[in-house]
């Protein structure tokens, strides 16, 4: 598999990223993998090339860190992964155990690199942005982080842009590690961070790496999946009068270059330029092969602009703009 470097550092990853969310414990969603279901995918990652595996402490309840990273470590060298795990989430009821305080923070990255079984990781991100904790506080102790050896780099999550730059500007202003990653979401059904969330990434140099790329499986044409059984956010996000267009329009493409609806979703994404690592999520080996050869389709331009034309403005989705309104082909204002 091609390699990338990966924004401004000098880490090279591979062109995806296998993201995790869906391995762990089936009692924390209804749609996660257990242990035996997760190990071939992860397998399979290894064998088509992927060295990039995303994490996070919320996902499972930590579950998701001990299958994935102890798994891993079983199957390859340390050196030749590169392991991401996220921290934000409440991890149980006591109020000290959420968010982006230095207290929180320090705690979080030892459980994580226990429970992974390694003693640093290449990205530690925040999963979201803390309205309730000073920038500086979670600058200086994301810094103090990667200086004790802890983290090669750090990156963000899903939060607004101006948010993303002024915590990246108070850690300039004091010589503090910056972030050199934002993962946010990114498909045909939702382009908003091509308004200021990417540009600002490509004026710094930050990679970008962007997950739900199948818009949480409504992008496949699968009537029913345990994603879509299972996932309350699915409804909540997607189905409209556009989003129901789009994906008509993926399906049609799909099946004149008789290839497979998800992998017309995921060839958008990955080659239109505001990716620099697509993440891919897959509950089987078969459909992580199928994501990764969508790499190789090339779209044409006409073909994109098919697929891209319905699209209309809509509502952030973030932690902080929980409204969502529908949205319709002939009212957009």
């Amino acid at each position: 598999m091609q390699t990338v470097r990966f924004g401004r550092t000098g880490l090279k990853v591979s062109r995806f990223c296998l993201g995790t969310m869906s391995m762990g414990d089936p009692a924390w969603k209804g749609w996660v993998l257990d242990t035996e279901k997760s190990v071939p995918i992860l397998k399979s990652a290894l064998d088509l090339g992927i060295n990039f595996f995303d994490m996070a402490d919320w996902y499972s309840q930590g579950a998701n860190e001990q299958v994935v990273g102890r798994t891993l470590l079983k199957l390859k060298p340390r050196d030749s992964l590169v392991l991401a795990t996220k921290v934000f989430y409440p991890m149980s009821d006591d109020p000290n155990d959420q968010g982006l305080s230095r207290k929180h923070l320090l705690s979080s990255i030892d459980r994580s690199l226990q429970r992974i079984g390694t003693d640093y990781v290449d990205i530690y991100m925040v999963h979201a942005f803390d309205p309730h904790t000073p920038m500086r506080e979670t600058m200086e102790a994301l810094h103090d982080i990667v200086k004790a050896g802890k983290a090669r780099y750090i990156g963000a999550s899903t939060m607004y842009a101006w948010q993303f730059a002024e915590m990246n500007a108070i850690a300039r202003q004091n010589n503090w590690t910056e972030f050199v990653n934002m993962q946010c979401q990114y498909s045909l059904l939702y382009r908003e961070e091509e308004r200021e969330m990417m540009p600002y990434c490509r004026h710094r140099d930050i990679a970008v790496s962007t997950f739900s790329p199948l818009a949480r499986g409504y992008l496949t044409a699968l009537k029913k999946s345990a994603r879509t059984e299972h996932d309350p956010f699915l409804s909540q996000f997607f189905g409209d009068q556009i989003d129901v267009e789009i994906a008509e329009r993926v399906l049609e493409v799909a099946n004149d270059r008789d290839v497979h609806p998800a992998q017309i979703a995921m060839a958008w994404v990955a080659q239109n330029g505001n990716s620099n690592v697509p993440i891919i999520g897959a509950d089987s080996p078969q459909q992580l092969q199928l994501a990764v050869a969508a790499g190789d389709i090339v779209l044409s331009a006409d073909e994109c602009g098919y697929l891209e034309q319905p699209y209309r403005p809509r509502d952030m989705i973030n932690d902080y703009n929980p409204v969502r309104r529908p949205r319709a082909l002939d009212n957009c204002h």
